[in-house]
């Protein structure tokens, strides 16, 4: 990374990226517990994105024990929940204490928008931040993936195929990873070529597709891609030629410089990089 403040990724921390799916023997979750220092240190899982309201009105209740069993089946010791539907609970000192020693912070899936609606401009969103400035980690699945980004892909109240919202408070993500737009699901919901059109609208982002039990870890500039699967780079600088994709992949193993916008490892040396096509 050098000795200069990177352009992507947090100063300090680690971002952990999933595409969703199951996530049972990808590795991924075994690898977040251990950049966040083992199963003893502090995590706080955060439900929202899974809905603050149901279609009549009433909230969606989430019960602490159920939302952190998953967790504690692998063994954390110290595992909170996180969640509220009011940013001005949000905003409180008192809801962000739990998140002031934290270690590691993880984000379910569900509708990225429901995170905004929740966390945006709080003091909750600056504690977040500040997992990270600590040089803790954050990580997240599916929608826990796209809110990390700085342009918050399929953020539209109306329903998850519009890529790119009217909404002007739904535009936004938390900029974990900044001067980008995140995607999930590419491989089992065919996304593959959905980021074009924002990266063509937005040519200053990377674009990050991610498939199902595939993300990507995320230290400074850099990341590092790991689980089963493909991850697909959308990139508006790079040069093509008229029968190519504008995109190509990368697999488990390799490594890829963000702000040089370069792959500088491969996982395998004897597989070639990927380039336009889907694989």
């Amino acid at each position: 990374m050098g000795q200069d403040a990177p352009l992507y990724g947090p100063p300090r921390g680690t971002l952990v990226i999933v595409g969703g799916g199951n996530l049972n023997g990808s590795g991924i979750v075994e690898r977040f517990i251990a950049l966040a220092g083992g199963v003893n240190k502090r995590f706080v899982i955060v439900p929202t994105a899974g809905g603050n309201r149901r279609a009549d009105g009433t909230l969606i209740p989430y019960v602490e024990d159920s939302v952190v069993a998953p967790w504690k089946a692998r063994g954390l010791t110290n595992v909170r929940m996180l969640h509220t539907h009011d940013p001005k609970v949000a905003d409180s000192e008192a809801f962000t204490a739990v998140l002031r020693d934290a270690d590691a912070v993880w984000f379910n899936g569900g509708r990225q928008w429901n995170l905004v609606d929740s966390y945006a401009k709080t003091r909750t969103f600056d504690a977040f931040h500040d997992v990270l400035s600590r040089g803790g980690v954050i990580g997240g699945s599916s929608a826990g993936a796209t809110i990390q980004g700085a342009y918050l892909v399929r953020g539209a109240t109306a329903g998850p195929d519009i890529m790119m919202t009217d909404e002007p408070n739904h535009q936004d993500a938390f900029g974990f990873l900044r001067r980008s737009a995140i995607d999930q699901h590419i491989d089992a919901r065919n996304r593959w070529e959905h980021l074009v059109p924002v990266i063509a609208r937005f040519p200053n982002l990377l674009g990050i597709g991610l498939s199902e039990s595939t993300a990507i870890v995320v230290r400074g500039d850099r990341f590092e891609v790991i689980g089963r699967w493909k991850v697909a780079i959308h990139d508006n600088t790079r040069v093509t030629q008229p029968w190519e994709k504008s995109w190509f992949v990368l697999g488990a193993g390799d490594v890829y410089d963000m702000a040089a916008r370069k792959v500088v490892s491969l996982g395998a040396p004897t597989r070639p990089a990927v380039s336009g096509s889907t694989p």
